[in-house]
């Protein structure tokens, strides 16, 4: 069972972790950063609500699947969720890679496009990398909310 004081600062912190995490991923392909450390600070999230409100709030609060009350939420389903996280990751990073190979370019070369008259930010630039550091972004926060998942069970 966990305190008060630990779910009230899980509210407070797991907002500014994922803003950073969400920060960290967007300018990653420009800065250090990237889809890795974003995936990273995804899965403290992640780890703190398992902490703080238990696999039963994780399954029915985040994944939005129905638990029985009275029984145990079954951990098979939140790590075939995770494990499938880490698969789709695994082929769009694979993918962003093989797409320069259609148009005669070396794995992995890397374009962007400026998007002008944006509201609010004017312009933008959106990096074909970016697609590279989602796929690692879904691999790691899969990877690592996995290995959470089946240590915790331990």
């Amino acid at each position: 069972m966990t305190t008060v004081v630990m779910r009230t600062t899980a509210r407070v912190i797991v907002p500014i972790i994922l803003v950073v995490s969400t920060s960290l991923f967007v300018e990653g392909h420009n800065l250090p950063g990237g889809g890795f450390i974003g995936g990273v600070l995804t899965t403290t999230a992640f780890a703190i609500i398992y902490l703080a409100f238990g696999l039963d709030f994780v399954e029915r609060g985040v994944l939005g699947r129905d638990v029985d009350p009275g029984k145990e939420p079954s951990r098979d389903r939140v790590v075939v969720a995770y494990r499938r996280l880490f698969e789709y990751g695994l082929a769009i990073a694979v993918l962003s890679g093989l797409v320069p190979l259609l148009f005669g370019r070396p794995f992995l070369t890397q374009t962007f496009v400026i998007f002008e008259h944006v509201p609010l930010y004017g312009e933008i630039e959106i990096a074909s990398a970016l697609a590279f550091d989602f796929g690692v972004y879904c691999v790691v926060v899969g990877g690592l909310l996995t290995i959470l998942s089946v240590v915790g069970a331990e």
